[in-house]
């Protein structure tokens, strides 16, 4: 669970920690411009950004039901970040796994990927396709619907 926060932590800490030293020096409005903007980073970093994760035996038994993908990603992954913002609202309709959270999505993950974590790797219909293009992925979501 706190792995998945520790780079957003860590951004809003490192923006807290230039952000007084600038103000020491008399910068106010760049100390806060400094601050926002690591806190903006970390928000996009962070497990918020994502659709609500559930564990990778749900998902793929919910996914059997309706047809619908299933995405395991992993928080701060710009390949996951690029895959949700470029699917909308539609990344709703997915089943999202977060294998930092969920032991048997991450070895769902290995297994699909020769040993390997990577991210995003999309289920449809049994078969895993590792990074594929979000319009794509759009269109198994039109298909399942």
């Amino acid at each position: 669970m706190m792995r998945a926060w520790l780079l957003p932590l860590s951004l809003v800490l490192c923006g807290s920690v230039v952000a007084a030293g600038l103000a020491s020096r008399g910068s106010s409005p760049g100390a806060v411009a400094v601050l926002l903007m690591f806190v903006l980073i970390a928000g996009v970093n962070s497990p918020l950004v994502f659709p609500r994760s559930i564990g990778a035996v749900e998902a793929q038994r919910l996914s059997a039901a309706d047809g619908r993908p299933v995405v395991f990603w992993r928080p701060g992954c710009t390949y996951c970040l690029r895959l949700r913002f470029r699917l909308g609202r539609r990344a709703r309709q997915l089943h999202w796994v977060d294998i930092w959270r969920d032991p048997a999505g991450a070895a769902a993950v290995r297994a699909a990927n020769e040993g390997n974590e990577t991210v995003p790797t999309v289920v449809v219909a049994g078969q895993p396709h590792v990074n594929p293009d979000p319009a794509w992925v759009r269109e198994q979501i039109f298909r399942s619907a």
